[in-house]
């Protein structure tokens, strides 16, 4: 009997004779922890109707490596897709600690309304390494979090670059469709995040700090070379001049660059999002990028590039997905990693065998 009332009292069940548990409610909240499973139908209906914890489900489904899940998620995309595409995609990185988290509250707030929606988006390809997340953007954004016509989403990466951007392109589609006409989508990370988030908005913005330049030396030319505009920030106090010469010094360095290919030219501008000063110009300035390259053509070009490099990512990260998923593969692939950091092997021949077992019937 004392082994009856320990496993009644651990699961919250009801014992054999029909008596109650010793916690009842532990049996409750087992049975509240259950999630239900939401069709691909059921999350459309909630999106296209604007419901934010539908919205949330989505994407939660959309970052799952489970293949169930992404055969959910990619059905789910394609009944979206037909009302997505009518908003403005703006991509924001920036040297650590120019304060883009701040940036974005002070722009979002202003931007978010009855008549534009706001979503915010964060990529970060480096917490695949370490398995960390970016949740600590929602913390930091807390008046645009609680901003009723903002949706702010923090999310871990969880995967490979490619992934990451399948993953983020597929999120904007389902943001889009929910109804937000401006979406935000944040570098967190370093590297080729940059590359990557130019190559899925429509404006990018660079966010630096006061300074003689020195910032510029920190950051690889091609990041530079894809700004549409440099905001530099925190641009108040005792920065205000130091903000005025780093203005220049960017402005001279942008115009050694090539041409933009929107017949656009990049801007220089100071602000604070701290006091919010220039705020109103970076706003006024992105309008004025997307009315520019709307009426010369530039902005559906490059809508339909990122289209087709959308799809040649897709093919590599599927591709990927399914070659380590192959149970050959994953037998061998820790046995060949050991070998190759030895010496004992060539990455090219543990490579070659790794392909030739794929090639093989599963």
């Amino acid at each position: 009997m004392e082994e009856k009332n320990l496993h009644a009292h651990n699961s919250g069940v009801q014992e054999n004779d029909g008596a109650p548990a010793v916690n009842p409610e532990l049996g409750k909240l087992i049975r509240h922890r259950k999630r239900k499973i939401w069709s691909p139908d059921e999350l459309a209906e909630g999106i296209l109707n604007g419901n934010v914890p539908m919205l949330s489900r989505a994407i939660t489904l959309v970052e799952s490596h489970h293949p169930r899940h992404q055969e959910m998620a990619a059905e789910l995309v394609e009944k979206c897709l037909p009302y997505a595409g009518n908003s403005i995609r703006i991509g924001i990185t920036g040297v650590p600690g120019a304060g883009k988290s701040t940036l974005i509250e002070a722009l979002g707030n202003q931007i978010a309304s009855q008549e534009r929606k706001l979503a915010v988006l964060a990529v970060d390809p480096s917490s695949s390494r370490s398995g960390g997340s970016i949740l600590g953007d929602k913390t930091r954004m807390e008046l645009l979090s609680a901003n009723p016509y903002a949706f702010v989403r923090p999310s871990p990466s969880g995967g490979t670059l490619g992934g990451v951007a399948r993953k983020t392109r597929e999120s904007v589609i389902l943001c889009e469709a929910a109804g937000y006409s401006v979406i935000f989508i944040e570098t967190v990370g370093v590297g080729q995040s940059e590359t990557m988030v130019h190559g899925m908005t429509d404006f990018f913005l660079l966010v630096l700090i006061p300074g003689a330049g020195d910032e510029l030396q920190g950051m690889k030319r091609g990041v530079v070379e894809l700004a549409d505009a440099v905001l530099v920030n925190k641009a108040d106090g005792d920065n205000a001049e130091k903000a005025k010469r780093a203005v220049s010094d960017y402005a001279s360095a942008l115009h050694l660059l090539p041409p933009h290919p929107g017949k656009w030219i990049p801007r220089v501008m100071a602000g604070s999002a701290k006091t919010s000063s220039g705020i109103d110009t970076l706003w006024n300035t992105i309008n004025e990028y997307i009315s520019l390259t709307r009426n010369n053509g530039y902005f559906e070009a490059k809508r339909r590039e990122q289209n087709l490099d959308w799809l040649q990512e897709t093919i590599l990260d599927l591709l990927q997905s399914e070659f380590y998923r192959h149970p050959g593969v994953a037998s061998l692939l820790q046995k060949y990693t050991a070998e190759v950091a030895k010496n004992k092997i060539t990455p090219y021949f543990a490579a070659r065998h790794l392909m030739e077992t794929y090639h093989q019937k599963k």
